[in-house]
């Protein structure tokens, strides 16, 4: 998800100012992360630029003008468009995952300490993720659910290929020998 896309959500709720749009994103959207504020005004202006949103007011003080931005009925519809949008299911054919299991078997490391230490990074993100499940924040508590039903399937596929790997090592040495 574009962090356009997520701007132009936040202001169909309500106009807004550029430092308000950064606080409910970084609050409601990404809470694990901050949005960078150069970032947020580069798209905004964009949004502007394409008239997907209009500066609706100005308050001029001490610091910058802080200009309310509010959606276009043209921004409303991009909006629609992308919410009806079905999103692509994230699983590749091809995974930064795999390819280190691929290359790692390619030159005769050891795929079983590639996926041990994979596991252990898996392991603590989701103790780290686990008490969010449970937080009065249900924003928060869908997005770790996610989160770690995401892990869960990566966990479950690292035991999948450890279970092959020696099946896979003897794959990739005929693939190369051909």
């Amino acid at each position: 998800m574009g962090v356009r896309e997520a701007l132009l959500g936040l202001l169909c709720v309500q106009p807004a100012h550029g430092y308000d749009l950064k606080a409910r994103y970084d609050s409601l959207i990404d809470p694990g992360r901050s949005l960078r504020e150069p970032q947020v005004y580069a798209t905004l202006n964009r949004l502007a630029r394409d008239k997907l949103i209009d500066v609706v007011g100005e308050e001029r003080g001490a610091g910058p003008v802080r200009r309310t931005y509010a959606l276009t009925e043209s921004g409303r519809r991009e909006l629609e468009r992308w919410l009806a949008t079905a999103v692509q299911p994230a699983p590749h054919l091809h995974a930064e995952l795999y390819t280190k299991v691929a290359l790692t078997t390619l030159i005769g490391g050891s795929v079983t300490t590639l996926l041990d230490r994979q596991r252990q990074a898996h392991v603590q993100r989701m103790r780290e993720l686990t008490p969010l499940r449970h937080s009065s924040e249900p924003s928060v508590a869908v997005l770790a659910e996610y989160a770690l039903f995401h892990l869960e399937a990566d966990l479950r596929w690292l035991e999948f290929t450890a279970a092959r790997s020696t099946a896979l090592e003897r794959s990739f040495r005929i693939e190369e020998s051909q």
